[in-house]
């Protein structure tokens, strides 16, 4: 079955934000919970609501890493992956159709778009927080995002770069492309169906998938 739909997660697929958010949370999870190293990590994928809710339950910690995480995003370095505008735009261009889906909030988004405007015009949908009640690594974003455009999982694919993520799109049952933005190939092999570094080489990318419609 031709893949219809190809949906892009945020921070490390389309942007190389990982690293800065490692640092953020690094910090705040090193400062409330120095009993549980390496929490950031697994805290990856997740909404902010999910996160305060199993970590930080104490609404002035909350209110604090709120002020400290919008300052830090307004202030963020926005870097497209390498190969990633020209590769949704060919997809595009083929009648693919494409969403972006994220556990980011508005007010992330909103720092985006100031960033780089023509973001939003590149997608057909974009789901975010706001839009689902289940965080990652839970399927319900993408069997949304799949349900927007009236097709079943097999005929959508995932670019995913957390075990989150990727786990998320591996239960929505769908065509899982793991980038190695932030995880090593080796690590999320076993994740997705293949592994890239970016989006530049897509004749491989899509020669190894195979099911891209009109391909």
């Amino acid at each position: 079955m031709p893949i219809k739909a190809a949906f892009f997660d945020l921070d490390g697929v389309a942007f190389d934000t990982e690293p800065q958010y490692s640092i953020f949370w690094g910090g705040v999870c090193r400062h409330y919970h120095p009993e549980e190293p390496g929490l950031e990590r697994k805290i990856k994928g997740q909404t902010l609501v999910q996160i305060f809710d199993a970590h930080f339950p104490d609404p002035e910690q909350q209110k604090d890493i709120v002020l400290g995480l919008n300052e830090y995003e307004a202030n963020m370095s926005y870097d497209y992956v390498p190969g990633f505008v020209a590769y949704v735009k060919s997809l595009r261009d083929k009648g693919v159709k494409t969403a972006l889906v994220t556990s980011s909030n508005t007010p992330k988004m909103n720092a985006v778009y100031a960033a780089h405007p023509e973001f939003e015009g590149l997608f057909d949908a974009i789901l975010t927080s706001e839009d689902f009640t289940e965080s990652k690594p839970s399927p319900q974003c993408y069997l949304m995002a799949a349900k927007r455009f009236n097709l079943t999982p097999a005929e959508c694919m995932v670019f995913e770069d957390s075990f989150n993520g990727l786990r998320s799109a591996q239960a929505a049952e769908m065509t899982v492309v793991g980038l190695t933005t932030t995880n090593s190939a080796e690590s999320i092999k076993e994740l997705c169906d293949i592994a890239v570094a970016d989006f530049q080489n897509t004749t491989t990318l899509l020669g190894l998938l195979g099911q891209v419609a009109n391909y």
